[in-house]
């Protein structure tokens, strides 16, 4: 018995050392710019979701809510050429592993949608422009080719599933 004390206290003095090795989150600071060119802005920013070089996310900063795209490596914003739409409210953005694709919610009027953005070729897609329902928190694969998304088409939130040309997956419920 002492010696299984004994082991589990080497385990745990071993365990709190390492631990002690792993450094701390850093805390990186971007300057704030007024003339919009930058990351922070005096503007409210909404929903950012970060990769290894890219930070996307929605703000006011136009007087309306829309996308913007941080390059880390560069330290500049990214031109979003026919993402943002002036009768669109852009929320909840998402950006696939390497940059190239950027999901959202976007609200016209009254009707909210998911839709894509290929940065490569410059074009935006509606996925949802064919469900008659309410649709909220997308979410994407790594690599873009799938975006879930809770949507009301059951009368109640369900969660489904589409490729990147809006077309719906029909995935297992229950793993084969």
């Amino acid at each position: 018995m002492k010696r299984c004390l004994h082991f589990i206290g080497i385990v745990l003095i071993a365990g709190l050392l390492l631990t002690s090795c792993v450094g701390s989150p850093r805390l990186i600071k971007y300057p704030v710019d007024t003339h919009e060119m930058s990351l922070n802005s005096p503007a409210a920013e909404f929903d950012a979701q970060i990769t290894d070089r890219y930070i996307v996310f929605a703000s006011d900063r136009r007087g309306r809510q829309d996308i913007y795209l941080y390059d880390r490596q560069e330290q500049a914003l990214i031109d979003l050429p026919g993402l943002n739409r002036l009768d669109m409210i852009a929320s909840a953005p998402l950006i696939s592993r390497e940059g190239q694709y950027i999901a959202f919610q976007g609200t016209r009027g009254k009707q909210s949608d998911i839709y894509l953005y290929n940065r490569e070729t410059r074009q935006l897609r509606n996925l949802t422009q064919n469900l008659q329902a309410e649709v909220r928190n997308p979410t994407m694969s790594g690599e873009g080719g799938m975006i879930a998304f809770e949507s009301s088409v059951n009368g109640q939130w369900d969660i489904l599933v589409y490729n990147r040309y809006g077309q719906p997956l029909n995935l297992p419920l229950i793993p084969q």
